[in-house]
């Protein structure tokens, strides 16, 4: 997924990445948006998003609960079927070099060298380097699932904040935030074979009534079905929402690469 810093006005990121779109989730209070995107023109489109973001917006200006360093926040290269690790590392060199060559946007890479949680901790010593964009963190990573789980009331965003505190560890990377006055846990399954939808929602129900959660773009199959199908709804994940079923569905099998939320 290719983050960028904008959740209401998503028609020009949509038409920028062209068919090589699976699928987009916006936010209007995170002030985000995710387009996943993947296919052999994956890096062209993931390209062409970032010229539209930093052509549009300006980070100065934002307003949002989530963190982030730049417009273009975040841009994780993700090997999926025919493509590898190397092949992504690859892929994460070549947009942070394009994106200070042609955009004069500099990039902070992490991957195997170092985790985005680090990286934006660098940054908020930096300050932004492009006057309107701010910064972009390009990494290189295996699937993940970006996973929100609201709290029923009387929970308070304080409550969101110690669940969050409370699920984060090797697993999982979560915050606490309010969103549109109802308190979110929004999390990142940084090894969803290990914590999943649904140990992590066990997790956070422990601690506070669960309202409705929230899949933020796609999920392998394997990570579906690892969840039992009567719990389907209730975790918001469906065969549709698979990045094999969109990869079939737009006829990109063995899509290369898959850009996802971090």
């Amino acid at each position: 997924m290719i983050n960028v810093s904008e959740g209401r006005e998503v028609a020009p990121f949509v038409v920028a990445a062209g068919g090589a779109l699976l699928d987009v989730h916006s936010d209007v209070h995170h002030n985000r948006s995710v387009l996943t995107l993947a296919g052999p023109e994956v890096e062209a489109a993931a390209r062409a998003v970032a010229a539209a973001a930093v052509e549009r917006l300006d980070i100065r200006s934002h307003q949002g609960v989530h963190p982030r360093i730049g417009v273009v926040d975040v841009v994780p290269f993700v090997p999926l079927a025919g493509s590898t690790m190397a092949d992504a590392l690859l892929a994460r060199d070549r947009f942070a070099a394009w994106c200070l060559a042609e955009l004069g946007l500099p990039c902070l890479v992490y991957g195997p060298e170092r985790t985005l949680p680090e990286i934006r901790r660098e940054a908020a010593h930096l300050g932004p380097a492009h006057p309107t964009a701010g910064r972009c963190a390009v990494g290189a990573r295996p699937v993940l699932v970006a996973y929100n789980v609201w709290l029923a009331p009387p929970a308070t965003v304080d409550d969101a904040r110690r669940i969050a505190a409370a699920v984060r560890g090797r697993h999982v990377r979560a915050l606490g935030f309010d969103v549109g006055g109802a308190p979110q846990v929004s999390c990142n399954l940084i090894e969803p074979a290990a914590v999943g939808p649904g140990a992590l929602v066990d997790a956070v129900a422990s601690r506070a009534a669960v309202a409705r959660t929230e899949l933020v773009g796609l999920v392998s199959a394997s990570v579906l079905h690892a969840e039992p199908p009567s719990c389907w709804p209730a975790l918001d994940l469906d065969p549709s929402r698979t990045i094999e079923a969109r990869l079939q569905e737009a006829g990109l099998d063995g899509g290369r690469f898959d850009r996802r939320a971090d």
